[in-house]
Formats: structure tokens, C-alpha cells, sequence
């Protein structure tokens, strides 16, 4: 946690476009954005949480596995996704049972991704990949992350046409929101995915997005 601290305490605003990179890295606080999506009104259980095969679509953004033209490998006990998304980006579903699950999970609702282990295992919990595809391109984001043990996760962010703009690693994960943000203030991402290869796997919470209001 004290990592992720010093790496936000340098990515401020003032010097995230010095980040050297197409994606950057930064406090969540910084960024002012107003819309917001939780999954606390979504049907959910305790354990492995309430199975989904399908594609959940909620306000702004659908959530599944990964994009046509995208391929899941295996990785362990860990989804990997490989290969070129294809234009328009379109969300896929993983197979049954590898797809998402929504949890409760001390308190807080969240969306779980589950890896080639399969739903309800818990070698599968957490493991597999999250997409998500906005309504409309974003500039920056930010989420909570939740069930971290100290591992690696990476964020892939994709334009519209499926192009990758770039990856960000998260290391190392934890309890914690992260913020994300374009360095060139291109508002062309249209959706991302994560993955991860933390020991006790991942999930993710308020999703929050959006442009904010001109009050000019």
C-alpha cells in the first residue's frame, strides 16, 4: 500500500502528463468525475456470489470477459487475454461459468471475474478478467479495487475501433481506489479490461467516469 501511496504522491495532476506513458497512473481524489456505478442494487450472495453467464449491462458501461477478436488463455489458475480487439469494439461474455459473479463482500457489493477453474470454485474467484465498454469514450476513470493480497494486476485500455492505447500495471494490489487518466487529454477510451495474477484474485467497485460539467 505504501508503494501505490509514493507512486500517486508523484502522479499529481501538475506532472501526470510527464508520466511517459498513454494511460497514467493517478489519485482518484484528483479527478472530478460525476457518474458513478456500483453494483449494490444487483442480485448478489456471500462465497462465490450470484453467477453470471450473460453480459451485464447497467447505466453508461457493460461489463463481461473481453472484446471480439480477443481470445482467454489460461495462465495458471488466472485468465489471460490475448489477441487484436476487432472494430466497433463489442463486449463478449466468458463461458459458463468463467464469466462474472457478484459478491458480498464485507460490506460492499462488488463484480468478480471468474478464472478457467469455473463458478462456484474458489480457485476461480477473483482470477478472471473484467471488461468494460463505456456508452461513450471516456478521458479518465477511476475504481475501487477489492480483495488484493498484494499481487499484480494490469489494465488494458482500448479505443472505439479496438486499438489498444496502452496497459497500466497495479502493483502491488490491495484495498485501494485507482485513478486513471489519458496523457495527451484524448477522450478516446472506450473500454478496458482487467486482469490480474494476485494470489487471493480480484474484484472491482464503484466504477466512476464521465465528462465534467462545463459551468461556464
Amino acid at each position: 500500500m505504501r508503494q501505490l501511496a509514493y507512486l500517486l504522491a508523484l502522479l499529481t495532476p501538475s506532472t501526470v502528463f510527464a508520466c511517459g506513458a498513454p494511460v497514467c497512473l493517478i489519485d482518484p481524489d484528483s479527478l472530478n468525475l460525476p457518474q458513478m456505478i456500483t453494483f449494490d442494487d444487483l442480485r448478489s450472495s456471500a462465497g462465490p456470489g450470484h453467477n453470471l453467464d450473460e453480459i451485464l449491462a447497467l447505466q453508461g458501461a457493460t461489463f463481461g470477459e473481453r472484446f471480439v477478436g480477443q481470445q482467454t488463455m489460461e495462465s495458471g489458475t488466472h485468465d489471460q487475454i490475448t489477441g487484436d480487439a476487432s472494430a466497433p469494439l463489442t463486449m463478449l461474455p466468458g463461458a459458463a461459468g468463467q464469466n462474472l459473479s457478484v459478491v458480498h463482500f464485507y460490506g460492499n457489493t462488488v463484480l468478480n471475474g471468474y478464472g478457467p477453474a469455473g463458478f462456484p470454485k474458489r480457485e476461480g474467484q477473483g482470477e478472471g478478467a473484467i471488461a468494460v465498454l463505456f456508452d461513450s469514450d471516456q478521458s479518465a476513470l477511476a475504481f475501487d479495487l477489492r480483495g488484493g493480497e498484494a499481487g499484480r494486476a494490469l489494465v488494458a485500455f482500448h479505443r472505439r475501433d479496438g486499438r489498444l492505447i496502452g496497459q497500466v500495471p497495479v502493483s502491488p494490489t490491495g484495498e485501494f481506489a485507482v485513478g486513471f487518466l489519458r496523457s495527451s487529454g484524448a477522450a478516446d477510451i472506450a473500454g478496458f479490461i482487467v486482469t490480474n495474477t494476485d494470489p487471493e484474485g480480484l474484484a472491482i467497485d464503484t466504477l466512476r467516469f464521465g465528462k465534467p460539467p462545463d459551468l461556464s
